[in-house]
């Protein structure tokens, strides 16, 4: 399974560090594990995980103020990158244009992206989720071969409820059928629901918010998924 660990704005370089340390002498050489802390927290350094980005700016350097381009990047020796969480869309604003935009620019340059999907509570309820998540995986080339998808359903993030396995299924069995890409799941992943996520045969992984946020919680639900 791939575990991808989304540590949001979390974490100082100092505590980043720590927390490196201790996956570090917990995780075996041939674990499939990524971990996407703060640009701020980022270091130059040799790690049994793979580092990616939160976020960064389609370019390579310029007048774009705040953003992080891939010449910083490409300095850290990082190509894995998230595009199209629920809370750059929903807080921040991203269009499907811009993250069209922003898919194409880390396909070009061969990285390999974690792209987000979901719906909110009211598209859940009004049985429309599919047609949701078709709409917005219409925007990027789902052949692209560094390509994972993570379903995050926008209910299930951080409030504590995870879909049922039933409902994961269903919905990655759908996403299955429009890409060979692997596929995540996203929303309340803890060790308690680990196990019953990881035999769903169509989900290839998870990407964990806040239960990743602690380094031995991480390495306790990488244990469970076992």
């Amino acid at each position: 399974m791939i575990f991808a660990a989304n540590l949001k704005c979390n974490h100082t370089r100092e505590s980043f560090r720590e927390y490196a340390e201790i996956l570090n002498s917990n995780l075996d050489q041939n674990e499939n594990v990524l971990v996407f802390p703060p640009f701020s927290a980022y270091e130059k350094t040799d790690y049994k995980f793979k580092l990616g980005a939160q976020n960064f700016y389609p370019c390579e350097s310029g007048a774009f103020t705040g953003e992080i381009g891939k010449a910083m990047l490409d300095e850290l020796g990082i190509r894995t990158v998230l595009i199209g969480h629920s809370e750059r869309r929903e807080i921040l604003n991203e269009s499907e244009e811009f993250l069209k935009v922003k898919f194409e620019f880390a396909a070009k340059n061969g990285w390999d992206i974690i792209y987000c999907v979901g719906e909110n509570l009211a598209t859940n309820e009004a049985n429309k989720t599919k047609e949701f998540l078709k709409n917005q995986l219409n925007n990027i080339d789902l052949s692209y071969e560094n390509l994972c998808i993570a379903y995050e359903p926008i209910w299930a993030i951080g409030t504590g409820k995870s879909a049922s396995g039933e409902q994961i299924e269903e919905i990655l069995n759908f996403i299955a059928n429009l890409t060979k890409a692997p596929l995540l799941y996203g929303g309340s992943v803890n060790a308690k629901n680990i196990g019953q996520i990881a035999k769903i045969s169509s989900c290839n992984g998870v990407l964990v918010g806040t239960a990743s946020w602690d380094a031995y919680n991480f390495l306790n639900l990488i244990k469970e998924a076992k």
